[in-house]
C-alpha cells in the first residue's frame, strides 16, 4: 500500500477499510484545535507540523496500517509522504473530513 498516496481518495471507502483492518490506526494530521472541533470516531490525531518528530514515539509499529486523512485532503497527502519516508510500509492517504458522511466526535 505504500504508494496508495498517490490514487484518488475516498474517506468514506477508507474509515470503512480502516474498520475492517485489524491493528489499523486512523490518524488526524490537522492542527489540535481542528481535531477538538470535530473527529472520525476512533482517530488518533498527530498535526502535520509535529510528525516527524513525534511519529516513531505515537506509532511505533512500523509496519501498521495507517489511514491518514485531514481537512480537505492536502495535508494528509503530505503527511502520506513523509510517513513512507520515514519508514512505515502501510501508509494511505484517504482525503478529507469535509467530504465524510459519518458522526463526527468532539
Amino acid at each position: 500500500m505504500g504508494l496508495d498516496f498517490l490514487r484518488h481518495t475516498d474517506i468514506n471507502a477508507g474509515v470503512r477499510l480502516f474498520q475492517e483492518t485489524e491493528g489499523a490506526v486512523l490518524l488526524d494530521v490537522r492542527e489540535p484545535d481542528e481535531y477538538a472541533q470535530g473527529h472520525i470516531p476512533g482517530s488518533r490525531n498527530l498535526p502535520l507540523s509535529r510528525l516527524e518528530q513525534m511519529a516513531g514515539v505515537l506509532l511505533p509499529d512500523f509496519d501498521a496500517p495507517l489511514f491518514v486523512y485531514c481537512l480537505a485532503g492536502t495535508r494528509s497527502r503530505k503527511a502520506a509522504r513523509l510517513l513512507i519516508e520515514l519508514g512505515y510500509t502501510n501508509v494511505q492517504n484517504i482525503g478529507g473530513i469535509n467530504a465524510y458522511h459519518g458522526s463526527k466526535e468532539v
